[in-house]
């Protein structure tokens, strides 16, 4: 086979996990309906897990490791169902990390350059993060040749060795945190799942600091009252509720989670589509440039079900699992509504 020892060893095992621990998984091999890369991750990912957990997540996850999820999004869903399935794991994971805090030059210094590592934890680096942000914007106009990266590079600096104008920096810095009544697993945006203890900690010590530091915790959003609003502006409720229906970019296959994205009219507004729950949706500045200039349409048939029609004819379903090919090209069925489960109403939306 051509490969190291060490190789060798992680497939047999991963061969074991599939055949003993993730029937689902090794089904759908056998099948051709799951990616050999996608279920070995899994296997590696549930090797601490019990027998009875590893079986869990191989429930919550088979059905997604057809590739209808670009990879770090599959990454994303297997890391939370790992941290549901053994929140006790993953508390003591935090913990053994939390003893790893550091910062220190890298030892891999080439041409001359060199590396600095700060490792804490992510609130920490988030306020270093906007510090950076925040002073370097302000030296703007003394350094109006350089880039933005040499701009945060001297702001670094400036910080680091206590210059005057540092001191006047406030940064500010969001994070997202979803918490769930039914779950002792938190998720972070733009970083993962986080253990209840670990928010506990972290918001104790905000608290107990002497910083300006604010809490806000916002209820449940009723995403089905959400009224439209006669304009093309979408005011920051519904850019909210938008983004808790699609936490990602719902283009085919789309890799992106941040915030820092579009939202599209599926029907445009100029062609009389409401600026309203069920016609928006995130779009990264590129995938929203070719749905407007290539060709293709999209519609939402409902809230959080997103189908595109390509320029050649071929249909694809984006719902919260991923993305599925439900059409070929010209019309040609590659997977027929009725094996997705699709109900008639969607099933007559494709049609049209």
């Amino acid at each position: 086979m051509q490969t190291s020892p060490f190789g060798a060893r992680r497939m047999i095992a991963d061969a074991v996990d599939l055949a003993q621990r993730l029937p689902r998984l090794q089904a759908g091999i056998e099948a051709g309906t799951v990616r050999v890369s996608h279920a070995r991750h899994v296997a590696a990912a549930t090797r601490e897990l019990s027998a009875d957990e590893a079986a869990w997540v191989d429930s919550e996850v088979a059905g997604s490791a057809d590739g209808r999820l670009a990879w770090a999004r599959f990454e994303a869903l297997v890391e939370g169902k790992v941290a549901a399935a053994a929140p006790e794991l993953a508390r003591a994971k935090e913990e053994a990390a939390a003893r790893e805090r550091c910062a220190r030059m890298s030892r891999v210094n080439k041409h001359g350059m060199a590396t600095f590592v700060v490792h804490a934890d992510a609130l920490t680096v988030a306020g270093i993060d906007a510090a950076v942000t925040a002073l370097a914007d302000r030296l703007t106009e003394q350094m109006p040749d350089a880039g933005r990266n040499d701009r945060r590079v001297a702001a670094f600096a400036l910080l680091a060795h206590q210059a005057s104008s540092a001191t006047q920096v406030t940064p500010k810095v969001q994070i997202y945190l979803h918490l769930y009544a039914d779950s002792s697993i938190a998720r972070m945006e733009g970083h993962g799942p986080v253990t209840r203890s670990w928010v506990t900690s972290i918001l104790s010590q905000m608290v107990g600091a002497d910083t300006a530091s604010r809490i806000r915790v916002t209820p449940v959003i009723d995403l089905n009252g959400q009224a439209p609003v006669d304009a093309y502006e979408i005011p920051a409720r519904l850019r909210e509720a938008v983004h808790l229906i699609h936490p990602g970019d719902v283009f085919p296959f789309a890799a992106n989670v941040s915030r820092n994205v579009d939202l599209d009219h599926a029907v445009p507004y100029s062609e009389g589509g409401p600026t309203a729950i069920g016609n928006l949706g995130p779009l990264t500045r590129t995938h929203h440039r070719i749905k407007t200039h290539a060709g293709w349409e999209v519609r939402q048939p409902f809230p959080g079900i997103v189908i595109w029609r390509d320029p050649y004819g071929a249909f694809y379903l984006v719902d919260p699992t991923g993305t599925r090919r439900i059409t070929g090209n010209a019309g040609e069925q590659a997977v027929t509504p009725s094996e997705l489960g699709f109900s008639r109403t969607l099933r007559d939306h494709i049609a049209a």
